[in-house]
């Protein structure tokens, strides 16, 4: 078990997460420890949504579904130009899209609970929680400056996202 109470161990642990499930292992964590919230239950979809000219969407949880939907094309511009940002940026936009999933629908209350949860855990000057204050600073590593379309007909479903987390704790 991870113990919250170091930030350094977090930080840690993120940086060596090897794949979806463990980043959102380390988000449900941090939820349950700042806010003692959960669910189980959640699917992941990874699609190719593009982005406009210096705009884009991470991810979105349709609401009532079991499902977060991560746009991948931030994702493959971040192997292109830093490849550091990676976990973090997955770690940030997996807890956003895991709030709305806990039932927080208000875009602002949830940036502010992402912002709350990541300097409590990974501490103010962490990428993700940089990221939860001020996306735009990342832009040139997280959108194609003249816009990549999307190809909304292919989705890879990782289903089972929190590893088979039992549903009464």
């Amino acid at each position: 078990m991870i113990c919250y109470y170091e930030e350094s161990s977090v930080k840690r642990e993120l940086e060596h997460a090897a794949n979806f499930h463990e980043i959102f292992s380390l988000v449900q964590a941090a939820v349950r420890h700042t806010i003692n919230e959960s669910r189980a239950g959640l699917n992941l979809g990874i699609m190719e949504m593009g982005n406009d000219a210096n705009k884009f969407l991470g991810a979105f949880y349709p609401a009532g579904s079991n499902i977060i939907v991560l746009n991948s094309t931030p994702l493959r511009r971040i192997g292109e130009t830093n490849e550091e940002l990676f976990r973090p940026y997955v770690f940030h936009v997996l807890l956003h899209e895991y709030l709305h999933s806990l039932g927080y629908l208000d875009e602002r209350t949830v940036r502010q609970l992402a912002y709350r949860i990541c300097a409590k855990v990974l501490g103010d000057g962490h990428i993700s929680t940089r990221m939860t204050s001020n996306i735009d600073e990342f832009f040139p590593n997280l959108v194609y400056p003249r816009g990549s379309p999307a190809v909304p007909d292919k989705m890879i479903l990782i289903e089972d996202l929190d590893g088979g987390m039992d549903y009464i704790d």
